[in-house]
């Protein structure tokens, strides 16, 4: 396990992290909101309550890379996490293609990388440790056009990630198992938002990237 006894562990993104969290920052049982954070949470503490994490959550739903820079001093770096993980890119994709018209409203490739590497900058040497997970589709088929640019914008986050030493967690593949027995739709209405289910993939995913173990192993 990664993290140390008294670590604050942050997490930052749109409204997969958000999932009703309270503000203006979510902490505690009913705090983080009812998605992946929530879950991380209370596996943490069951499994390693002798670290006494403190895990906050201030997603945003609807939130694009540009949104996150916006509030980044307030959120982010007024906060100080030990640890920070951040996961954005859905909403900067998805407007391209729920909304193709709306241009202005349309974050490409080429800001979302610059800014995301902005901001790790910004507030990696500060941390212990940090947190990249990529932004999703709830698509099987890698040919899909918005399932193809969303792996493009993950691509980009394992970039930043090795650059700065994050630990790299591709949501994407962690679905990838899940796709070979059930069709996208148990998961989720608009390919999006996941259920309970998906977010406990995400979890998992999370969890494994941080060295969790199911019986615990700082004791």
């Amino acid at each position: 396990m990664k993290f140390q006894k008294n670590d604050k562990v942050l997490f930052i993104g749109d409204s997969i992290t958000d999932c009703g969290r309270e503000h203006p920052v979510g902490e505690g049982s009913n705090g983080l909101g009812h998605g992946y954070v929530a879950q991380v949470y209370a596996l943490l503490r069951s499994i390693y309550p002798e670290l006494m994490l403190r895990v906050q959550n201030v997603g945003n739903g609807g939130n694009t890379i540009r949104d996150l820079k916006q509030r980044w001093d307030r959120d982010v770096l007024d906060l100080k996490p030990d640890w920070l993980t951040i996961m954005i890119g859905i909403n900067d994709v998805w407007r391209q293609f729920d909304n193709p018209l709306a241009t202005d409203s349309h974050v490409f490739l080429e800001e979302y990388e610059t800014t995301l590497r902005e901001l790790v900058a910004s507030v990696r040497p500060s941390l212990k440790g940090l947190v990249l997970m990529t932004p999703y589709y709830l698509e099987a088929n890698p040919e899909d056009p918005m399932r193809a640019t969303m792996d493009i914008y993950g691509e980009a986050v394992r970039r930043v990630a090795a650059e700065f030493d994050a630990i790299y967690v591709d949501t994407q593949a962690a679905f990838a198992p899940f796709w070979d027995h059930y069709y996208t739709a148990v998961l989720t209405y608009d390919r999006v938002h996941p259920d309970a289910t998906g977010h406990m993939v995400l979890t998992k995913a999370f969890l494994d990237a941080v060295g969790f173990e199911w019986s615990g192993g700082t004791k």
